[in-house]
């Protein structure tokens, strides 16, 4: 039998728990990447705004997920007064991600 997957987490992890953080982190991950993109900012940009070294920011920006936890991403997005909404309506689930003005 083919077992058919959605995603890489997927494959890498048979615990759906573990595949869907990780998920998450990944997307936490390229929304911080679209922010400091739009910002026009350089690592040194982003190492001063989350007050990390610069090997800590290189990993964020390489996506390499292992190395944050889901708290400690959110936790950045926050540094940079950005919140993530989630809401349920339709019987979907769906997260606006809100800048502060």
């Amino acid at each position: 039998m083919i077992k058919r997957v959605t995603s890489l987490f997927d494959v890498i992890s048979d615990n759906a728990s573990e595949a869907a953080d990780m998920k998450f982190r990944a997307d936490l991950m390229i929304t911080l990447r679209d922010l400091f993109e739009d910002r026009g900012w350089k690592q040194a940009d982003i190492a001063k705004a989350l007050e990390l070294p610069q090997p800590r920011v290189s990993d964020l920006m390489r996506g390499k997920i292992d190395r944050f936890s889901a708290d400690k991403l959110i936790g950045f997005l926050a540094k940079l007064d950005v919140r993530l909404k989630p809401s349920f309506a339709d019987h979907k689930v769906t997260c606006e991600v809100q800048v502060a003005a």
